[in-house]
């Protein structure tokens, strides 16, 4: 399909991308491509993942772990300024969801197909020439990361691509995207943060100033900063829409803030799945990634109604907690479909046509639409959501202006209170425009729905979820926990440029229980490092249970021995076997890991364990440098089968460390979570 699939990106590039860049500046004016070519490799689909469960059974919803590594060529010129630039090669890697809905009772049993990334993909861009174009007038505050975060953010939820496959398919219903529900987060206090800042060489140790951030999909929260304290309380609470709770998570990482470069506290993500399904927890959760630290967390799943007999309810409750800033709390979600304009005004008399773009404002939230150039009858074919506190009090304003003279075509005013008393709290009208044409309308489609608990879940006993009190003893030092590797089991002569090994899974005292290579050209030894600690983190790193350097981690993971041992006693793998395959591609500066399978797994609950397996290529330890398979439910053998990659050259290779854990996938209780074991092995191991 690569060929004809690039015919329409080419026609997609002329026919839509260069004249809406003509339309934006008027320095662009003469801009045109020369050259569109989207190269010979084509797009490649490393994995799929089908949801069977919390699914509507009329549609099918599925995830593509895509890759597209391509030789493309993109030449563009500017003819005004002599300006010639280009595109010599694009990366893109990420998780593409597909969505087909609604399954049909005949041919072809799809009524439409929806396409979307569920968080930012990693995409780098080669350019030539990208300091001639922000040389122009009107470019100069562009640089080469905000054109990639403008490219992801029309890629991201909520903005998604909708294909319809039948022609009677009512396009607007699918464009009309109302999200799974809402999420509010109280972010209130934390207790032992590590120490940053200190004083006298390093000396004196000092406190921190933490401040946290909140992400989830393209939605970011950042806290306000708390000065010199470990034990900072913030007492603030965000609320984000949720489109998609499968697949979804909430990351949050806390910083220490310093005049030049913040330092790393920790980071926590949680399954939104699971989350769906407790509806709320009040927990302290033991921070991932750092020595250190726990995060009170209050977290409520707000589910959409669309009857107002909750309203009051809602209202009341919304107003009670003042103690927690709640003025901004929400009741309700207002979701606006943008459809299109008619008979727009001219833009200047009779001089020339709008390029007109709409303004929603409700409370003091303002969203803009995309601008429709030279056209009094634009089509937008977009949606947009408010949170609304009230909305017997709040109302939606509507402004119509030109995107070129700034100039108002015509505004209107819909109070909220007027959906409560429609079907379904659901309107869909062309409302006349004021203050423009005599025959000016535009249509919207708005839908309101109250936000509240689906049930009752709030009580007074102690939470399922406790925090974690160490009562074991005090971790072995760093010095005992260095990488002991055996020379004599060292490959002298690699053979072969694959090896495919089963390796040991490890206790945290660095000694191997012993080796067993399955399928190898030769005999491999691993162990773990007890310095990982040591490296720094600036980006979140999403695993589900602590690392097996952290002490909360290791401690548990030696209980359990312990526990084992008191049994039946250890075999002779006591923790299990992972099988790998490792290649470097030195052409594509690849390094190929495919995890297969593992076997005789500890089981983490009573009978079972919930594995998967979480890759770094260390020191890199970043969020886009986190490989992860898919969760094997309830099984100690689980069988995997997937391919991984990481970027990284010959000579780089030799500096660097496949860090290998195995996971237990679990809950939101976290006592179902944890590490199962782990391997490290460098790269003189694998080095052909």
């Amino acid at each position: 399909m690569w060929p004809y699939i690039c015919q329409f990106v080419e026609k997609l590039f002329r026919e839509t991308i260069e004249p809406a860049v003509k339309e934006t500046h008027a320095h662009l004016s003469t801009f045109c491509f020369t050259k569109i070519d989207m190269g010979d490799k084509p797009l490649r689909i490393n994995g799929v993942k089908v949801y069977t469960e919390n699914v509507d059974k009329r549609q099918i919803i599925m995830d593509l772990q895509i890759s597209f590594v391509g030789n493309t060529e993109i030449d563009v010129d500017i003819k005004r300024y002599y300006c010639k630039a280009g595109i010599k090669s694009i990366q893109i890697h990420g998780v593409l969801r597909v969505v087909m809905e609604p399954l049909l009772g005949e041919m072809p049993l799809i009524g439409a197909l929806s396409l979307f990334f569920l968080k930012k993909p990693l995409l780098d861009i080669n350019w030539a020439g990208l300091t001639n174009i922000l040389d122009i007038p009107g470019l100069h505050g562009f640089s080469d990361s905000l054109i990639q975060d403008i490219i992801c953010s029309y890629l991201v939820l909520p903005n998604r691509v909708t294909v319809p496959l039948v022609s009677e398919m009512e396009l607007a219903k699918l464009r009309f995207p109302v999200p799974k529900g809402v999420l509010r987060i109280h972010f209130l206090e934390a207790q032992d943060l590590e120490g940053k800042d200190k004083f006298l060489g390093g000396l004196i140790m000092g406190k921190s100033d933490p401040y946290g951030v909140l992400q989830i999909g393209n939605q970011l929260f950042q806290s306000k900063t708390v000065k010199q304290t470990l034990n900072p309380k913030w007492n603030e609470v965000y609320e984000a829409l949720v489109y998609e709770h499968s697949g979804e998570h909430l990351e949050i990482e806390l910083f220490d803030e310093d005049p030049d470069k913040d330092d790393f506290l920790g980071s926590l993500m949680i399954d939104l799945t699971e989350l769906h399904k407790h509806q709320r927890v009040d927990e302290w959760f033991e921070l991932e990634e750092a020595p250190t630290g726990k995060l009170h967390l209050k977290l409520e799943w707000l589910s959409l109604f669309s009857s107002p007999e909750k309203l009051d309810q809602v209202l009341r409750s919304v107003r009670a907690d003042r103690s927690l800033a709640n003025e901004g709390l929400s009741s309700a979600l207002l979701v606006v479909y943008l459809d299109s304009a008619k008979n727009l005004p001219s833009a200047k008399k009779n001089i020339s046509e709008p390029s007109p773009y709409v303004q929603f404002t409700v409370g003091h939230k303002t969203i803009e639409s995309k601008v429709r150039y030279k056209t009094k009858e634009p089509l937008w074919e977009d949606c947009f959501s408010f949170l609304v506190h009230n909305p017997n009090r709040q109302e939606l304003e509507v402004e119509v202006k030109d995107g070129k003279h700034k100039s108002t075509l015509g505004n209107l005013t819909v109070p909220l209170s007027s959906l409560l008393s429609e079907e379904d709290m659901t309107l869909t009208q062309c409302f006349p425009l004021k203050n423009s044409g005599p025959s000016s309308t535009v249509k919207l489609k708005m839908a309101l729905r109250i936000l509240s608990l689906e049930k009752n879940v709030f009580s007074d006993l102690p939470s399922a979820v406790q925090v974690r009190k160490s009562s074991l003893p005090q971790p072995a030092t760093a010095s005992s926990l260095r990488p002991s590797v055996s020379d004599s089991l060292l490959p002298t002569t690699p053979q072969h440029p694959t090896k495919s090994s089963t390796f040991t899974l490890h206790h945290e005292d660095g000694e191997p229980y012993s080796a067993s290579p399955c399928c190898s050209t030769s005999n491999l030894s691993t162990c773990i490092s007890g310095s990982q600690k040591l490296l720094r983190h600036k980006e979140s790193t999403p695993s589900l249970a602590s690392d097996i350097s952290l002490p909360i981690a290791t401690l548990e993971l030696q209980q359990r021995l312990r526990q084992l041992q008191n049994g039946s006693g250890l075999g002779q793998f006591p923790l299990g076997e992972v099988q790998l395959t490792v290649r470097h591609s030195s052409q594509r500066n690849k390094l190929i890991v495919v995890v297969h399978a593992c076997r005789n797994l500890i089981a983490f609950t009573k009978d079972s364990s919930d594995p998967f397996i979480r890759l770094y290529l260390l020191p890199d330890k970043s969020r886009t440098g986190r490989r992860r398979t898919s969760t094997m439910k309830k099984t100690l053998n689980p069988v995997y089968d997937q391919t991984f990659e990481f970027s990284v050259s010959m000579v780089e290779l030799h500096r660097r460390t496949l860090d290998v854990a195995v996971k237990n996938g679990g809950s939101i209780p976290f006592k179902h979570k944890g590490l199962l074991g782990k391997v490290n092995f460098f790269s003189s191991f694998f080095l052909v």
